[in-house]
């Protein structure tokens, strides 16, 4: 039997995040060693994201993979986000893992900046969402009965942040905003479903909008803006 690729899995906590996570766990020449995910030193929070720290170990927990954070600044430049990675990337060569797997669906140069910079590494990358319809799969991940919250969203969408995404809500979305949210538009926190052994339970907090200058340092996002901001909703557990 063809030896397993270890892997880890770059985790974001939302549905993408979710649905490929859920991919790959039904195949059976994937091993994933980590959960892998960024989180802003300063706040305890997923970056971009702005999940709490908390919530997300309740995720892994839950999921049953062992999490690696990766803590970095607030809005780092890119010498220091690529250093930060490199180094991290080099430990998990030394343990033999060879893979890295994203949620990406079809946004070019930022798979090619991942290629790039694990291919310095020796490493390889996997995508298991990559070229789907976001359509299809924002329907599928709701069929296989996987819930997730939208936690932050761009300006205009203030009214979805806050709200669990289903049928309605993706239908009443204005057209031009992908169904994913895969232009950067919102980020979801997913917290039910079948790769969860438990719920994640969580309450609503404070809604609060945060602007942000030069998102062109900021690969997690895929924002391509001079400026933008982002309205978020705090869950608390």
């Amino acid at each position: 039997m063809t030896d397993k690729k270890l892997c880890i899995f770059n985790w974001s906590g939302g549905k993408d995040s979710t649905l490929a996570l859920h991919y790959a766990l039904q195949d059976e020449t994937i091993e994933i060693k980590y959960l892998v995910t960024t989180v802003t030193e300063k706040y305890n929070r997923v970056s971009m994201h702005g999940v709490r720290e908390s919530l997300l170990l309740k995720q892994a927990e839950s999921i049953g993979i062992p999490l690696c954070q990766i803590r970095l600044p607030e809005m780092p430049d890119m010498e220091t986000y690529d250093n930060t990675m490199r180094n991290y990337l080099s430990k998990f060569k030394d343990e033999g893992i060879t893979y890295s797997i994203f949620g990406d669906i079809f946004l070019e140069d930022l798979r090619k900046y991942r290629e790039e910079k694990l291919s310095e590494m020796g490493l390889k990358a996997i995508f298991p969402l990559w070229k789907k319809d976001t359509t299809l799969l924002i329907d599928e991940f709701l069929k296989l009965n996987y819930k997730t919250i939208i936690v932050c969203a761009q300006q205009s969408l203030q009214y979805i942040c806050g709200k669990v995404i289903d049928k309605d809500l993706i239908s009443s979305l204005p057209k031009n905003i992908d169904p994913c949210g895969e232009n950067g538009e919102f980020h979801t926190f997913a917290f039910e479903g079948p790769i969860f052994k438990k719920i994640i339970n969580f309450e609503l907090g404070e809604l609060v909008y945060r602007t942000y200058n030069n998102p062109k340092s900021d690969k997690e996002s895929g924002s391509k803006s001079d400026d933008f901001g982002f309205w978020y909703i705090d869950l608390v557990n």
